[in-house]
């Protein structure tokens, strides 16, 4: 099955792990900054943010991917400007899959790292505060290693879930081979091609792999984190 891939198989299965790489590691500061405060604030509008957050879990993805063109297009509301002053450009590029894929992960991102800021013992930030720690060493001395176990499994889902994005990234960004060709768009434009059956079986094995692998070092680390912290 393997044996099947060629070249521009290999490519968008590189391309794909950028991709994912890239969005988890720009959405995981904003995913964590996002889900503290829907855990630990009250304020006007909590409710429409928290909707704000999961629209793209529930908006089919083709929507979304629309939306991100309208807006980030070299002609779009904020793609525009940034084209024009900056020459940076999202559309029918790898950085708009990673800018698809990232806000396609972002709602499972903030969803388990918020379940981490909710199970934390608020009488233990209080001790530290007692102590003399200020709000920000408690921030990073207390509450964020143990919450740790939570931004690692959310995350090594929003991962997975980059890996596998598709109707946004091709919406967005098309499905150019070497440029914007993802595993999941790789695969859709083989099934167009008659005798592509083993490549198809091939990507899909190899898709199949990394997000179980990602699962499974998800729960991994999130045991050994939890063990941890346990032991302070």
């Amino acid at each position: 099955m393997i044996e099947s891939l060629g070249p521009q198989e290999w490519t968008a299965i590189m391309l794909s792990l950028r991709v994912a790489l890239v969005a988890t590691l720009a959405a995981l500061p904003v995913a964590i900054w996002v889900a503290y405060i829907l855990a630990r604030k009250t304020f006007p509008g909590r409710q429409f943010l928290n909707g704000l957050v999961h629209l793209p879990l529930v908006l089919p993805p083709v929507v979304t991917g629309y939306l991100l063109l309208v807006l980030f297009g070299q002609q779009g509301a904020i793609g525009g400007p940034l084209y024009d002053i900056f020459g940076i450009s999202f559309a029918f590029r790898w950085t708009g899959a990673a800018l698809a894929a990232a806000i396609m992960a972002f709602p499972l991102m903030v969803r388990a790292i918020r379940l981490g800021f909710e199970a934390v013992d608020p009488g233990l930030e209080d001790a530290a505060a007692t102590l003399g720690a200020s709000r920000w060493r408690v921030m990073f001395t207390v509450t964020l290693p143990l919450v740790l176990p939570g931004i690692l499994a959310g995350g090594i889902l929003g991962f997975a879930k980059a890996l596998g994005e598709f109707g946004a990234t091709i919406t967005f960004v098309a499905a150019i081979p070497g440029q914007t060709q993802t595993i999941p768009t790789a695969i859709y434009g083989l099934l167009q091609v008659p005798g592509e059956e083993p490549a198809v079986l091939g990507l899909v094995v190899v898709s199949v792999v990394l997000a179980m692998g990602a699962l499974l070092v998800s729960e991994w680390l999130a045991r050994r984190m939890a063990r941890k912290v346990g032991r302070v």
